[in-house]
């Protein structure tokens, strides 16, 4: 029994030096970098806002719905999709917003 418990030991030994160097070198190259540069807020937002064009009618939506979720009025979604009935809405239409 004491033959096989002296390489177990050392075994487990080994195996935990090598996952503490692996995961100790995966943490240091993830590190940020040391200079950062700063983009003025408006900059930012400029970049993350998407302009939506269209719309996909879901399940349940009505104009005053897809109006309130694409912020604009019931008059504009109307006056923009003119061959489009407002009380027969299809799911999957695609109906322009802007």
């Amino acid at each position: 029994m004491t033959r096989n418990a002296v390489p177990a030991a050392v075994l487990l030994a080994v195996t935990a030096a090598v996952l503490a160097i692996h995961y100790g070198l995966q943490r240091s190259s993830h590190a940020p970098p040391a200079v950062t540069q700063t983009v003025p807020a408006h900059v930012r937002a400029k970049r993350t806002a998407v302009i939506r064009r269209f719309y996909v009618v879901r399940r349940g939506d009505s104009f005053s719905v897809i109006a309130e979720r694409t912020h604009t009025s019931v008059a504009r979604l109307e006056r923009l999709n003119p061959s489009v009935s407002a009380t027969a809405l299809h799911v999957g239409r695609r109906i322009r917003v802007k």
